[in-house]
């Protein structure tokens, strides 16, 4: 299980990165519990998380270099048989792939539906879906590279130029 403290960031899968900005006690049905205090970057939004559910939900630490650069392989990576399922199902497989917060999966979809684009008009949910992988990509990609968000999305936009 892994201890965040106070003032980390971490990655809460689908949400993005949050800071730690506290770990309070709560008590919920008789009994007391500990909770991570999450603010989500780039929403107003804050989440609890009980500390003993932080693994079950996915909360992890930024990816590091090693990641970094696997991130980096897949979205250059060409030649992979995208899915031609129905649209409604590929959206399915897609989704699945961003909640797991793995950012290896994310890149996969971005890559997979910025090469989609190339051959035909996105649907309305594919265009939304692929937002979201793109900000849950560089936000993370660009604290783990000390790199503000634009250059990140330049040096991705560059890929698929």
């Amino acid at each position: 299980m892994a201890a965040f403290q106070t003032g980390d960031m971490t990655v809460y899968p689908g949400y993005g990165v949050a800071k730690i900005t506290g770990i309070e006690n709560r008590e919920i049905s008789g009994s007391e519990h500990r909770f991570y205090v999450l603010r989500v970057l780039g929403k107003d939004m804050t989440l609890m998380v009980p500390m003993t559910n932080a693994d079950t939900v996915g909360l992890r630490n930024l990816i590091g270099p090693p990641e970094v650069e696997a991130v980096y392989e897949v979205l250059r990576k060409r030649g992979e048989k995208i899915s031609t399922a129905t649209w409604n199902r590929r959206h399915r497989e897609y989704m699945d792939k961003i909640r797991t917060g793995d950012l290896s999966q994310i890149a996969t979809v971005l890559r997979d539906l910025y090469l989609l684009r190339r051959d035909k008009d996105l649907s309305y949910g594919e265009r939304n879906m692929l937002d979201t992988a793109r900000s849950l990509l560089i936000q993370e990609l660009a604290l783990a590279k000390a790199m503000t968000e634009d250059e990140i999305e330049a040096e991705v936009e560059a890929m698929f130029a």
